[in-house]
């Protein structure tokens, strides 16, 4: 109770001294486009006013070019020496005043100059992005380039996709086929777009060793340019004729019953090798088990951290992330491919540089030794 009452006694006695003395009103009020947006703000600052310790806060007005009508825009509390004006319109010029609150009593700033809001081209408290822009698109052009004249460009090598070639070669020894499966989202995902890729390299070399393919797929689009990028495959390898339209094919949009068709594929054909391409969801661990049921050699490449463990324990090579991504440019050796790989592998190189030589930079300079001098 007693606490109340002494709140109420400060509360009157500043409520007393404010009313005998007038508030000191803010000063030095500016206007100004505020900076870095796509337009319609405007940035308010101000000098706090001498009495700023006791007041509600400050009531923002505004008023258009040529009238003298003001309308409040808003309020912030005491301490506060900025407002930003979301309501603005960038073809009309403002001007501001700051009111200094304290219960009823008010003192006005003078007004601020005219200004109006305009959007900007450039962020500039980003420019290290458009910086960084520029290095990684001219790194990644430059070995395009390099690929493009016949340099060799240095690619780690990676045991999936080396084992590619020896998958394919023991199908055709074992006179069974090879099973490619595109993942279970569409054609917009960048790991179906990968996976296309994969499905073209491994196309040709089956079409080369005269073996059979099947490509199931769960969804009609990825199922007609999967349809397509075979037959070029076979096109290009100069085998036309040993295409066959049917072996690749639409089962169903349904998750379960997709893995439950394509487990039924692997039991009744023997697929001599599996490949699982793309992204996959619960049914990962489904199709990998039965797949190493059935003795085929499996290789599986996935950007899905949570069915990656999966693939490993029950697959005999695993694509982990990027490496999928990879594959593509691994496998065609296409200049375009090849160079962006690399070109994309010397910009993470050299933000790791930075980034080392930055670290050392800032605990050398802040180490309490330096401190001494």
């Amino acid at each position: 109770m007693s606490f109340n009452l002494s709140l109420k006694l400060i509360s009157s006695i500043a409520f007393f001294i404010a009313s005998a003395w007038a508030l000191t009103p803010p000063e030095s009020v500016t206007a100004q486009d505020n900076p870095n947006d796509a337009g319609q703000k405007i940035l308010i600052k101000w000098t706090l006013s001498m009495d700023d310790s006791i007041l509600d806060g400050y009531r923002v007005l505004r008023r258009k070019e040529n009238e003298t009508e003001a309308e409040v825009v808003g309020f912030v509390g005491r301490g506060r020496n900025y407002y930003v004006d979301e309501n603005a319109i960038d073809t009309i010029k403002y001007a501001y005043q700051i009111v200094a609150v304290y219960d009823t009593i008010t003192s006005p700033s003078t007004w601020s100059n005219y200004t109006k809001s305009s959007p900007q081209w450039i962020h500039t408290q980003r420019i290290d992005v458009i910086i960084f822009t520029l290095v990684f698109t001219f790194l990644i052009l430059y070995f395009i380039n390099q690929a493009r004249k016949g340099q060799e460009l240095f690619i780690r090598k990676i045991a999936g996709l080396l084992a590619v070639e020896e998958a394919v070669g023991r199908a055709t020894e074992m006179g069974k086929p090879i099973l490619y499966v595109p993942g279970l989202t569409g054609i917009n995902d960048v790991a179906t777009i990968a996976a296309m890729n994969i499905l073209g390299e491994v196309a040709k070399k089956v079409a080369l060793y005269d073996s059979q393919l099947i490509v199931p797929n769960t969804d009609p689009i990825v199922y007609t340019v999967a349809q397509q990028i075979v037959k070029e495959a076979y096109t290009q390898m100069g085998r036309p004729d040993a295409f066959k339209a049917d072996s690749v094919y639409f089962v169903t949009d349904s998750q379960f019953a997709y893995a439950a068709a394509v487990d039924g594929i692997m039991t009744r054909e023997k697929p001599a090798t599996n490949f699982f391409m793309g992204y996959f969801y619960a049914e990962a661990l489904i199709l990998a088990e039965t797949g190493a049921a059935t003795g085929a050699i499996q290789i599986a490449g996935t950007d899905s951290v949570m069915q990656l463990p999966f693939f490993v324990v029950a697959c005999d090579y695993t694509l982990m992330g990027e490496e999928l991504y990879a594959a593509s440019a691994y496998l065609s050796r296409e200049p375009l491919l090849l160079g962006g790989l690399v070109g994309q592998d010397a910009g993470k190189v050299l933000i790791v540089g930075l980034l080392i030589i930055l670290t050392i930079i800032g605990v050398i300079t802040n180490l309490p030794v330096l401190k001494i001098f």
